[in-house]
């Protein structure tokens, strides 16, 4: 039943369709039905075990070589190292397990959106009954209030209106009617479908129950929320990367050191303790943990910039994003509607103010003015307060619209000129009403107060069409020429994503007692056009071309009109004259190499679904792209799981969107996005910073060995150092030095710098090759150090060479010094410095005050 296109069927022939009829099931077929459908759930599809989450830490490049690490120091007698080593792998390990059971909870809250219960119709009773009992081809009963809880087939509907932002970002809710549909039609253009998960605004209506469970629109969603795998973060690839490098290399300098160590005649157990310990020494185990604590303290810094991370690695992801994909609604826009512009036969005024707070300036001409001050303009507010039934309060601390968001943006717009609604309805109160109908397009309420008066609003080419006159200091007549301007006006403002309503009057003979449509919507007084949209944020348009100044690319992808996204767009600074949008019918014409081509062309999607969202996200990956996806409703979930970082909303946000993200900002902000990257940038930065300390302090080790190892033809003099002192310098100089450079801070330039390319490594060729050739000259220097110190103290050179002195500032050098005095004891030569002594069978370097000092 799910193949169906519901909407293009006629009522008969959906019921048809379904083995239905207007008075419901019967129990026993409803009974038969569950048993084959199921219930009307969702369900967790596949769900990975605990154990299975666990395992799959271990996985990681660096943690396997970690782990060897650890097996290779408890093998030689490094027990502390080892422990040190396994407990970081553990904490990491615990770590990305918590993260990756909490993606769980996704589907938990998709399944809070379902409704608990339904009321249908059963053999012609109505009955409430569970929602989870509900199956194709019952008939359930729509109310003002409540969730539809199912997808569903509308076989009636009196003024009914949904809120489907949720599912397909639309600022605006839906009129729905009952007439089949011609053709492929957008989900949020069904008019004639309501569907799980969202809500009935206003009117009533009764629905045959199409799908069930997962073979809903929110069950799709929630199929490809399940789909997506865990995406591993540009730092964890790059992290991965160069593990695998460092293991690869070591494993090589190791092989290669004990096999030239044994051609020397080096006996073979010390040998191969060297290498062992050369290749422990060279690997940067304190990397994990300085690269926690970095990310840790970049968090923190994030938080004080509402951002919100959820996922440790993913902290550093923003700051290498090339691409921001946003939603519209509550994040490039402020999620309030508000109206911005009025249109009388005589002026045009700008409303300006913030959210649906009842203080605000009305413009005219660039000046300030009084609306009140203009007789149409302020008949005009009057009939939009008094033609209303919504109420304006505050809610939490906040101004806050009850009931139809439309007619609630009239409400605000009438206060800011500072009209107080209950005081008008106490001098003409309401004595008729003539209510909205979607054949019609008007809504008409008759009030008494001097005069008997009818106020009507609606589409504007219905109600110019019912209009003989127009108010202009004085009622004029609405000839051929105004007509048309009026309704160019209307053109302009719907071409800027306004949604655009009319308001008339008329005043009616005293007696008039029957309210009809007929009688009443007739001979209007045409007063003017009121433009309403959801405000675009200031702060985000200087965000955007901050971001763009960066490298950073802004991409809108919405399931509003585009109209709507292209206006929004302009007005943002995301797209200009000449650039195009690609709406979700289009992109459903394109293959997936189409997609890729135009993916770095196209600015704005417009009226796509989620399915649609995730294949751009994906177009844009596979251009080498890091994306940031930003979104707030259910229909943006698969894609913020799939996106190499998901941004939600924390305040307007639904819980399923929270959830699939990596990210919460706390103040629904794009501003705070671009904030949050140059937190990111610098943490990359440090990361930068102390894996070449690190790589760089063991290359220094490696090389005077390796050295050592080629170059001395005397076993004596092989190896330069002892494996326990290689261990030492690593733990004395690796920590805390890289930790003090994880903390720098964020470099004042970091935002005029274009974002890192994905596959770059932290160590890339304009911060290693500086570092290796510094190394080679260090170890040089090391290596000349102990071969001097050696031919001046070992019996067979010491007419050759005086002893040379190795600077204090040097540890690698003053190390290598310390074991050549070893060295010498051992084969006889006396010595000016000590040798380390032994504890517990092992040599210890803290017998040695001047371990670290030169003679």
């Amino acid at each position: 039943m799910q193949e169906t296109k519901w909407y293009n069927l006629t009522i008969e022939e959906s019921l048809h369709r379904a083995d239905s009829s207007p008075l419901g099931l019967s129990a026993r077929e409803a009974e038969r039905r569950l048993e084959r459908y199921g219930p009307n759930e969702l369900r967790a599809i596949g769900g990975i075990s605990p154990l299975r989450i666990f395992l799959a830490q271990f996985r990681s490049p660096l943690i396997i070589v970690l782990i060897a690490a650890a097996a290779i120091s408890g093998a030689i007698g490094q027990l502390l190292d080892a422990a040190v080593i396994l407990a970081i792998v553990i904490v990491s390990a615990i770590f990305g397990f918590v993260q990756e059971y909490r993606a769980e909870r996704a589907i938990e809250a998709l399944r809070e959106l379902t409704a608990p219960v339904a009321n249908v119709i059963r053999e012609g009773e109505r009955l409430s009954i569970s929602s989870t009992e509900l199956v194709p081809g019952d008939v359930v009963l729509l109310e003002v209030g409540g969730k539809v809880p199912a997808d569903v087939r509308l076989l009636e509907a009196t003024n009914l209106e949904m809120n489907e932002a949720s599912l397909t970002g639309e600022s605006f809710s839906v009129t729905k009617r009952t007439d089949p549909l011609e053709g492929d039609v957008y989900v949020g253009d069904r008019t004639n479908m309501g569907f799980m998960g969202t809500t009935v605004e206003r009117g009533r209506g009764q629905a045959l129950v199409a799908a069930t469970g997962m073979e809903t629109e929110l069950g799709e969603i929630a199929d490809l929320v399940q789909a997506e795998p865990h995406e591993v973060t540009p730092l964890q690839r790059r992290l991965g990367r160069l593990a695998t490098q460092i293991g690869v290399g070591v494993l090589a300098v190791a092989i290669i050191v004990f096999l030239v160590g044994l051609s020397r005649s080096v006996e073979i157990v010390l040998m191969f303790l060297t290498a062992v310990s050369l290749a422990v020494a060279a690997i940067p185990e304190g990397l994990p943990a300085v690269v926690t604590i970095t990310l840790a303290l970049g968090l923190q810094r994030m938080a004080k910039r509402h951002a919100l991370i959820k996922r440790l690695p993913a902290a550093e992801t923003l700051g290498s994003a090339t691409v921001i994909c946003s939603d519209k609604t509550g994040t490039l826009t402020r999620g309030e509607m508000n109206v911005r512009r009025i249109v009388t036969a005589q002026a045009d005024y700008e409303v300006v103010g913030p959210g649906f707070v009842p203080q605000g300036e009305f413009f005219r001409e660039g000046e300030e003015v009084d609306p009140l001050g203009d007789p149409t303009m302020s008949l005009l507010l009057r009939a939009s307060m008094l033609n209303n039934d919504a109420s304006l309060g505050r809610e939490n601390g906040t101004w806050a619209i009850l009931g139809d968001t439309t007619e609630g943006t009239l409400l605000v717009a009438g206060a800011r000129a500072g009209l107080d609604k209950e005081a008008l309805d106490r001098e003409e109160p309401r004595v008729g009403e003539i209510g909205f109908d979607s054949d019609r397009k008007l809504m008409t309420t008759i009030h008494r107060g001097e005069r008997l008066i009818a106020y009507v609003k609606g589409a504007p080419e219905v109600l110019l069409d019912l209009s003989t006159h127009a108010l202009i200091e004085g009622e004029v007549e609405l000839d051929d020429a105004l007509r048309e301007r009026f309704r160019e006006v209307n053109r302009e403002m719907a071409g800027q994503a306004l949604r655009v309503l009319a308001l008339g009057y008329r005043i009616l003979p005293e007696g008039t007692e029957a309210f009809e449509a007929e009688t009443v919507e007739r001979d209007l007084i045409f007063l003017g056009l009121v433009g309403m949209m959801d405000a675009p944020r200031k702060d985000a348009i200087k965000a955007i071309a901050e971001a763009k100044k960066s490298g950073i690319r802004s991409v809108m992808i919405t399931g509003d009109h585009r109209l709507t996204a292209q206006a929004v767009a302009k007005e943002m600074g995301i797209m200009e004259e000449g650039d195009e949008v690609l709406t979700g019918p289009e992109l459903e014409e394109l293959s997936d190499a189409e997609l890729f081509e135009a993916a770095d062309q196209v600015q704005v999607y417009a009226r796509v679904s989620p399915h649609h969202k995730v294949r751009i996200v994906d177009a844009l990956k596979r251009g080498g792209h890091v994306t940031a996806m930003t979104g707030d409703g259910v229909n943006d979930a698969p894609a913020l799981k799939r996106a190499d970082i998901g941004v939600a909303m924390g305040i307007t946000g639904t819980d399923v969107a929270r959830e699939a993200s990596d990210m919460v900002l706390t103040d629904d902000n794009f501003t705070s996005i671009v904030l949050a990257v140059r937190e990111g940038r610098g943490i990359f930065d440090n990361i930068r910073k102390f894996v070449g300390y690190l790589l760089s302090a063991n290359a220094g080790e490696v090389m005077v060995v390796f050295l050592g190892v080629l170059l001395f033809t005397q076993p004596e003099l092989i190896p330069i150092m002892l494996p326990v002192q290689i261990l030492w310098i690593n733990l004395v100089t690796d920590g805390l030095p890289a930790l003090a450079l994880g903390v720098d801070p964020v470099a004042e330039d970091i935002m005029d710098r274009t974002p890192k390319p994905p596959k770059e490594s932290p160590l890339n060729r304009e911060v290693a090759w500086p570092l290796w050739a510094s190394d080679f000259l260090w170890a040089l220097r090391g290596f000349s150090a102990y071969s001097s110190s050696s031919q001046a103290n070992c019996p067979p050179c010491s007419r050759t060479r005086s002893p040379a002195r190795v600077p204090s500032s040097l540890p690698l050098l003053s190390s290598s010094n310390s074991y050549s005095s070893f060295q010498f004891a051992r084969c006889g030569s006396p010595s000016p410095f000590r040798a380390p002594s032994r504890i517990g069978g092992s040599f210890s370097p803290w017998g040695s005050p001047s371990f670290f000092s030169s003679s």
